[in-house]
């Protein structure tokens, strides 16, 4: 894992350690998705008033991951569905391509729960 972080430039500031899992900023995530070459396009797939889910389907070389990101009132503090559901699709499609999420490596836009 250290490996990859390298390779991807990322700083002491693009990564933070919780008790559970290692979380990576937004700025960690553009950085690795522009190091690693990661196309991501998004398929809207439901976008009501109250709930939306995108999902993300990520290139790099011949590496294809498809995964989904979702906010609604149950798992979003703000009104913006649209961009937080963008944001975690990013994040997860990206973590994923790299290996990163096998290792409970999670971008700071997920709505991730503590185990306790």
């Amino acid at each position: 894992m250290r490996e990859l972080f390298e390779e991807n430039n990322l700083s002491k500031d693009d990564v933070f350690t919780h008790k559970h899992y290692v979380i990576i900023t937004r700025s960690g995530i553009e950085k690795i998705q522009a190091t690693q070459n990661i196309e991501v396009q998004y398929d809207v797939i439901k976008m009501d008033r109250d709930f939306v889910v995108l999902k993300a389907i990520a290139s790099s070389g011949d590496r294809i991951v498809e995964t989904f990101g979702e906010a609604g009132p149950e798992n979003c503090r703000n009104a913006y569905y649209v961009a937080t559901a963008e944001k975690r699709a990013l994040s997860r499609a990206v973590l994923k391509i790299v290996g990163l999420y096998k290792h409970r490596v999670f971008g700071e836009d997920e709505n991730v729960q503590d185990d306790e």
